[in-house]
């Protein structure tokens, strides 16, 4: 698969000591109902050789670092960057990172903006769909947004469950399907404030193919013409939804795929795997490996676009 060209891996999280200790003060020891998965660096360097994945870019995702308390979020995100900063600074060509801000502050999220990018020199801000039950693009953040938009920043938006789905009644991990629809809620929420319109700058990167944005297109594209919606995407919805950078972990089966790329520039899709936080731990490096591989319709020259090109614009230090 990788070799014809290289391979490189836009979404992988990095679990610090320093923030699963914190968390367990919390009495949280992993992702809902998933414990932290059996990981370490040392697997990591592991699954990328044996993988043929050059570089990987890292962050933190579910469940994020918000649980009430503001004083506790700040001290963590400041701890998680520090910690990104030292992975970067020791290998600058192999691992890219995404720092973390102390949202729902909005106004210490912009603060925090110049010193991630211009201190620590990461690589762009990992941030989750909600924060508490505020979703991204809520205008009440547009501080926020203007400091990102600024900067031509990447923000890599990783869903995390909904407040109450820890209480819903259903007999399969809550993963399964609440992640994929939070991701769909940030898309729907960032188009219908107008945060697209406002801030084109910023570069969104949607996992998971998006999560179930195919699904909900037609719903979707009403914000075209619905008299509370159309002035906030005065381009038209699918142009946003072109202008959005989106990767495939845990989303390359065929079917998914086939509809995904109807809406996905090839342009703006790449690698990335969610190890070691997917589903199947096991395997799902290689399901992403074989899924591009039988990708229908592309040439080489595409599938290197998903492999590294297009990652590489987004994170030249990786080149």
């Amino acid at each position: 698969m990788t070799k014809n060209g290289r391979l490189i891996d836009i979404h992988q999280h990095y679990l610090l000591d320093e923030y699963k200790a914190a968390l367990a003060t919390l009495g949280i020891g992993g992702s809902a109902e998933r414990s932290w998965p059996d990981w370490s660096p040392a697997k990591t360097d592991d699954v990328m050789a044996n993988a043929g994945i050059d570089a990987a870019v890292m962050s933190i995702a579910s469940p994020g670092t918000y649980f009430g308390d503001i004083d506790f979020t700040k001290k963590l995100v400041a701890t998680c960057n520090d910690g990104f900063a030292r992975l970067v600074s020791d290998n600058a060509k192999r691992f890219g990172a995404l720092g973390m801000v102390s949202l729902p502050d909005a106004a210490q999220a912009a603060r925090e903006v110049e010193f991630v990018l211009d201190t620590l020199k990461l690589d762009g801000f990992g941030l989750v769909s909600h924060y508490d039950d505020i979703y991204l693009g809520d205008p009440d953040w547009n501080e926020f947004y203007a400091e990102l938009d600024k900067r031509s920043a990447v923000v890599f938006v990783h869903p995390v469950r909904p407040m109450k789905a820890g209480r819903a009644i259903y007999h399969f991990p809550s993963g399964f399907v609440e992640l994929v629809a939070a991701s769909g809620r940030v898309i729907a929420n960032l188009l219908a404030t107008g945060t697209l319109e406002k801030f084109p700058n910023i570069r969104w990167v949607i996992p998971h193919a998006g999560g179930i944005m195919t699904s909900i297109l037609y719903r979707l594209s009403k914000f075209d013409t619905m008299r509370a919606f159309k002035h906030n995407v005065p381009k038209g919805v699918s142009t946003y939804l072109n202008n959005l950078y989106f990767d495939m972990a845990q989303a390359t089966d065929p079917a998914t795929l086939q509809a995904f790329f109807q809406v996905a520039s090839k342009d703006r899709v790449m690698f990335g795997t969610d190890y070691p936080q997917a589903i199947d731990i096991d395997n799902v490096v290689q399901d992403t490996i074989d899924g591009l591989a039988a990708l229908p319709g592309f040439d080489e020259a595409s599938r290197r676009k998903i492999m590294s090109e297009n990652a590489l614009g987004l994170f030249p230090r990786l080149a």
